[in-house]
Order: structure tokens, then sequence, then C-alpha cells
């Protein structure tokens, strides 16, 4: 296997293997499991910890508290397991085929978006049973070797060490760049307790002069090259905040429903970034058909159904009606009043507020006499202090848009 030495009888692979053989090891069982890279590196971080350290004091994290937890432990992956002595990291894409573009059935109804990670089945166990695997197979090797993987799920710096054994660099997103996959591809890594042959590291940034991802994000969240603040970012607002989408960024959002691939849309890297061979990726039912008219009307047991082992359902039921009612807001027209309508009257105050906020929005675009009524009516018998304040500011945005002050007529 790769050249590796046979175990020798009464002995282990440590007495028969260099770090340089068990390395190509490692990485080759690695692409034989369906990873599309793979690089070794050593345990520290160095640099890029110091850089994490400044990112959080800078409140940039938002409300992900796993992020800022306990952060000395991101220092170096021996405080994550000390029994790491060098770390496998692989990737695999998860770019769909591009197939026609799906169509609402006319203007008025209209379709959201959902980021091309989440069209396919979640990332997060499938890539770690593959890692498992990976572990298995060098334990059949040498029983004595133990590992830990994780994926997106620890205390782990997994950009930076993509970049410290030569993956990729990192863009001006935050992104993990390659020349071979672009962007769209997942990273993992495996700790094991063995000194490997590390690789060198992706030193170049060819990014170059580009500048694209920062100046068309909606929501200016790359506030210089390589540094996103999430409190503005879409990926941010649509998954991993709980609570009321920040209403001067709402606008900003578009028919955006959960994630945001803009940044990498834009990136000349992805022009030919070759599309995954997995089929746990490839987009579902649930997951290419977004009326959202239809998807603000669901109830929790059909959002689950729809979208059971799919990442979307880390939004949650509540979140997701959210974001929907946000994007009805901005994509939507006279037919929106009958579902968003529905939604406010939902058991949860944050999907509520969002649609009083739908309602204002596009009622202060067509000048909507109905909108107004619902969002009057139902003002009067709203319990939530939260909600009567986003159905007051709706309804005076709304007002003030039919009624412009002297100055703005001149």
């Amino acid at each position: 296997m790769s050249g590796l030495p046979m175990v020798p009888a009464g002995g282990n692979l440590a007495e028969a293997a260099s770090p340089v053989d068990l390395a190509r090891t490692a990485k080759d069982l690695a692409r034989r499991h369906g990873f599309d890279l793979a690089g070794i590196t050593p345990p520290d971080h160095h640099s890029a910890y110091r850089r994490y350290r400044e990112w959080i004091a800078e409140g940039y994290a938002g409300k992900m508290e796993y992020l800022i937890r306990r952060p000395e432990v991101r220092e170096d992956l021996r405080r994550v397991w000390p029994e790491t002595r060098s770390a496998l990291v692989v990737a695999m894409r998860y770019r769909p085929q591009e197939g026609p573009e799906k169509q609402s059935p006319a203007k008025e109804y209209p379709s959201g978006k959902i980021a091309r990670y989440a069209h396919g089945g979640d990332y997060h166990k499938f890539i770690k049973k593959r890692l498992i695997r990976v572990l298995r197979s060098l334990k059949e090797i040498d029983p004595s070797i133990e590992g830990r993987s994780y994926v997106d799920t620890g205390p782990i710096l997994e950009r930076d060490l993509a970049v410290r054994c030569g993956l990729g660099w990192a863009g001006k997103n935050s992104l993990l760049l390659s020349r071979e996959l672009g962007s769209y591809f997942f990273i993992g890594a495996l700790l094991l307790n063995r000194d490997l042959s590390c690789d060198p590291p992706m030193e170049k940034d060819h990014c170059g002069t580009c500048t694209q991802c920062i100046t068309d994000c909606p929501t200016g969240a790359i506030v210089a090259p390589n540094v996103v603040d999430s409190r503005r970012c879409i990926s941010y607002l649509t998954i991993e905040l709980r609570g009321p989408i920040p209403r001067e960024l709402r606008p900003l959002v578009g028919n955006l429903i959960f994630g945001c691939d803009i940044c990498q849309e834009v990136c000349p890297w992805n022009e030919g970034a070759p599309v995954a061979v997995e089929p746990r990726f490839a987009p579902r039912r649930g997951t290419s058909e977004l009326y959202l008219h239809e998807l603000i009307l669901l109830g929790e047991n059909e959002f689950r159904d729809r979208f059971k082992g799919t990442p979307v359902m880390r939004s949650r039921y509540g979140g997701f009606l959210r974001n929907v009612a946000v994007a009805i807001g901005n994509a939507g027209g006279e037919a929106s009043l009958y579902p968003l309508a529905r939604a406010l009257r939902h058991s949860e105050p944050l999907v509520r507020g969002h649609a009083a906020w739908a309602l204002g929005r596009i009622g202060s675009r067509g000048r909507l006499e109905r909108f107004r009524r619902i969002l009057e009516a139902r003002l009067y018998s709203e319990q939530d202090e939260w909600v009567q304040e986003e159905i007051e500011l709706a309804l005076g945005e709304m007002l003030g848009s039919w009624n412009p002050s002297p100055e703005a007529v001149k």
C-alpha cells in the first residue's frame, strides 16, 4: 500500500515505517475514501491563533458563543487531544451539477435561494464517517494508531490547518481557496498520535489584486481582506443568528433564505470549479423548488419532513420562516398578502415580527391599503411587545412613504 513496508513479526508499523511512508499512506487512504485533497500538518497554529483572538476581540463572532468559549484551546491541537502529534487534513468538493434555473409559476410568486452546500445531505456526519474509515484502515496496518476526527464540530481552526499543509490559501472572503477546487468544498481533520512527515504550507496568495468578493458583498460584511464581520454576513444572519435580523440589513438579504454564495459566485477561481461526484451532495427536491409563499405556510412537521438530513435544519423552524418572511418582503408583491397575513398569526413571535416587516415593506412599495389594514388589525390583538413594535414601525414606514414630506417632493 503506497510502498509501505510490511509490519515485522512481533513488531508494529512504528518500528518499520518512516514518517514519510506513513504520511504517504494516510493521504493515499484519504483519496481512496473519496477525498479530493489531503495533506499533513503539525499540531500548533502559530500566527493563525493570534488572528483568531483579534477577530473575536473585535466582536466579529457575533452571538456564536461556541467560537468564543475557551479560546485558548484553539492555540494547539494538543489542547484538543493531548495525544496529537500530527493532523491529516482533507477536502471534499460539493458543488452541485448546474441545471436549468427553477422559476416560480408566475412573477408574483417569488422564489428563494439557499447556499449550494445545503442542497444535498448534511456533510458533518458523512465526512466524519469517511475520516473514521481512514483511521480504521490505518489501524489495520498498525493497531496502536489512534485518532480523533473533526468536521466543524470542535475547537479546530480547520482553514489554517489546510493552508499550513498546502491545500489552499485564505481568500479575501476568508474562505479557503484551491487552484483545483475553487472554494466549493468541505474541510475535515483527523488528529493522529503519530509524527507524520508534514507537507509544505501554501505561502502564495493567488487572489492577487482581485477584490470582487469585497465589492459584491451586499451587506459589506468583508470589512478587510480576509476579515469577515459575521454580524453583517448573510450566512450568519440566516443560519446562526437566533433572534431578529437587524432591520437595516433585512433589505440587503434579498431572497436568500439559508446561507449565501455571493462571495463565491463572483470569485474567478470558481468559474471552472469541478462539480461533486458524491451522490449525497446532489440536490434534493425539497431544496430546489423554493417557492416562498409555500414555504412561509409550512408547519413544523412539514418543515422537518422536507429538510430532514440537510444543513437547512440548522436554522431551526422559526428561524427559517423568519428568513422566508424577509425574502418575501424583498421579492414579493400584492399576491403575498394572504401568506404574510397567515404568518402574522404564527405561534412564534420571531415569525410574526418579520411578517409584519414584510407586509410594511411591500405595502410601502405598492401603496397597498389592504396591507395597512391587516397590520392595524393585528396590532390590537398582539401581546408580544417586540412584535407590537415591529407592526408600529411597519405602519409608520408605510404611511411615511405614502405621504412624503414637502422636502422629499422637492
